[in-house]
């Protein structure tokens, strides 16, 4: 892959992030809104640490794209604010459950989405964004060892679909030293992400 396309790439992969982060922030907002009860502090307080982190996610991502001369795509934004907004309402109808094991289910998704964007950053070679992008999934990493945790801890949890765990947290900055030092790897896509 030429520079110039990685760039392109990464541009895109960088405002699909930057849009995921905003639909994240509108459904965690619902998600924890819904939390109200007395028994369900923890639960208030493991959301709002994990928004805490999705603000500082999408003020990352919206720094980089800035830099790269580039801007939010304007109709993502729509899209992932009616998504995040609806979910968030649905939270409300949702139980306990639903909520926490959704946004587990999708921070598997985000650990992936940041790694295939620091190989973009790398191919760009914009390589100053490669150690904050392994960050981001490092912290998503985080984000569904968290839910996933609570989640198991439902009766639900035996009678729902599950996903494998990702590998341990260590191995995201492994596999990309491996794809890094790797002559002539290609940059991974989502369907060729091994799971």
């Amino acid at each position: 892959m030429d520079v110039g396309d990685a760039r392109h790439r990464l541009i895109l992969a960088l405002q699909m992030a930057y849009s995921g982060e905003l639909g994240a922030i509108h459904a965690y907002i619902g998600h924890r809104r819904a939390l109200k009860r007395a028994r369900h502090a923890e639960d208030r307080t493991l959301i709002a640490r994990i928004l805490l982190d999705e603000f500082r996610h999408r003020r990352s991502v919206g720094r980089m794209l800035a830099e790269l001369g580039a801007a939010p795509d304007p109709r993502r934004e729509r899209k992932m604010t009616r998504i995040g907004k609806t979910i968030a309402c649905l939270c409300r109808f949702g139980g306990w459950y639903m909520p926490m094991y959704g946004a587990a289910r999708l921070e598997r998704d985000n650990v992936v989405e940041y790694e295939i964007a620091a190989q973009l950053a790398h191919a760009a070679n914009t390589p100053e964004y490669v150690d904050e992008l392994l960050e981001l999934a490092e912290v998503e990493w985080d984000h569904e060892l968290w839910l996933r945790e609570r989640s198991q801890s439902h009766w639900m949890w035996k009678v729902t679909p599950g996903w494998q765990p990702p590998p341990p947290r260590a191995t995201i900055r492994e596999r990309f030293e491996t794809w890094r030092s790797t002559p002539d790897a290609e940059v991974a896509t989502r369907r060729s992400w091994p799971r």
